[in-house]
């Protein structure tokens, strides 16, 4: 790579020419537009109106190593250390796997059907904290607990609440282990976003998906695919009030899979929403008690 770079239309031309082999235009965009405003500090209008503004050779060097992690197929939420999550700063570490477009849809419907809703809602699964800290930041009222296996997780969770100012309660807690089943709180809603890609649908996902982020938060085996889902709702009984609510994001193959084992577990009318790209992807419930 050139080192003969000074300005911001220098640093535009590099990540154009080295990223080129390894994204689609579009891509690099985007990615140049994230990199120039982490390292620059600077809003998009001031980097696209003066285009020849000197850069010093410290944030050169930065943009420099960004793009070589990037070449290297590094998402760029890991190589910068943070993404943006329903209008919340989110750090990620090893062990959380990146928040995508269709978990805000999931937070989204969660947030529009219960607006000024007080009272106890559980994240399952929370990772980097970025669904209990939106619904908290976004229903002011309620009290939200997030749980996880992964204290490494948790511990980013935990950061993520302070920088975006909202109270959680954290608990590490293995769902999966039954000396568990007491540990976790009573109450009235129940968010979770839970491994679901199925073992063999790897060999249809990008390398930067599989070299990077946490396996155990995404996949799970071929012949056991909702095992997340059947123990949470094993669970209602001891964790949800009569009449809760209870919203899974899905693998959208598992639709009508969710529905029967929902209506077994006596949450009435389960219904599934579909994504923006018209998958299905999301399915709520009322839990009978």
């Amino acid at each position: 790579m050139s080192l003969h770079l000074r300005t911001i239309k220098d640093i535009r031309t590099l990540i154009a020419k080295e990223l080129t082999p390894v994204y689609p235009a579009r891509e690099i965009s985007s990615l140049t537009n994230i990199i120039i405003k982490t390292c620059l500090t600077a809003d998009r209008l001031h980097h696209l109106t003066e285009p020849d503004l000197e850069v010093s050779p410290v944030i050169i060097k930065k943009i420099l190593s960004i793009i070589k992690e990037l070449k290297a197929g590094k998402p760029v939420q890991y190589v910068l250390g943070e993404t943006v999550f329903y209008n919340c700063r989110i750090k990620l570490n090893k062990k959380t796997f990146i928040p995508r477009q269709e978990t805000e849809e999931l937070v989204d419907l969660v947030i529009e059907e219960n607006r000024g809703f007080k009272g106890k809602i559980l994240d399952i699964g929370t990772g980097s904290g970025c669904i209990a800290i939106a619904i908290a930041k976004n229903i002011p009222d309620s009290e939200v607990t997030a749980v996880d296996n992964s204290e490494e997780a948790l511990e980013a969770g935990r950061l993520n609440a302070r920088l975006n100012n909202v109270k959680l309660d954290f608990l590490n807690v293995d769902i999966l282990n039954p000396q568990n089943d007491n540990l976790l709180p009573l109450c009235k809603i129940i968010i979770s976003n839970p491994p679901y890609v199925l073992e063999s649908e790897k060999e249809y996902m990008h390398r930067n998906v599989l070299d990077f982020e946490p396996s155990n938060a995404l996949f799970v085996p071929d012949d056991d695919p909702l095992i997340y889902y059947r123990k949470i709702l094993e669970l209602l009984g001891t964790i949800l009030e009569p009449s809760g609510k209870i919203y899974f994001e899905i693998n959208e193959l598992m639709g009508e899979s969710m529905k029967k084992i929902m209506i077994n577990a006596s949450c009435s009318n389960p219904v599934i929403t579909k994504d923006l790209n018209g998958k299905d992807r999301i399915i709520k419930g009322i839990y009978d008690g």
